[in-house]
């Protein structure tokens, strides 16, 4: 399972899911469903622009969760 940590990272630079949208160029709806974990895959195009405008690395996004862990 990979574990999304949007949310946490957003709010520890203080930027609303709205903004990042606006910023990287996709729509709320479609930010909301990777920040849910429902995304079936994200482009790496995507997580770089969220990397860009958030400064962090992938890592601070996304974790992979062995099953025995779930």
């Amino acid at each position: 399972m990979i574990e999304v940590s949007l949310d946490r990272v957003l709010a520890k630079k203080h930027i609303t899911s709205l903004e990042l949208a606006e910023k990287i160029g996709i729509t709320q709806a479609n930010l909301s469903i990777l920040k849910t974990g429902k995304a079936k895959a994200v482009r790496f195009s995507t997580l770089e622009s969220i990397c860009k405008v958030l400064d962090c690395q992938p890592g601070e996004i996304l974790k992979y969760i062995p099953e025995s862990e779930e």
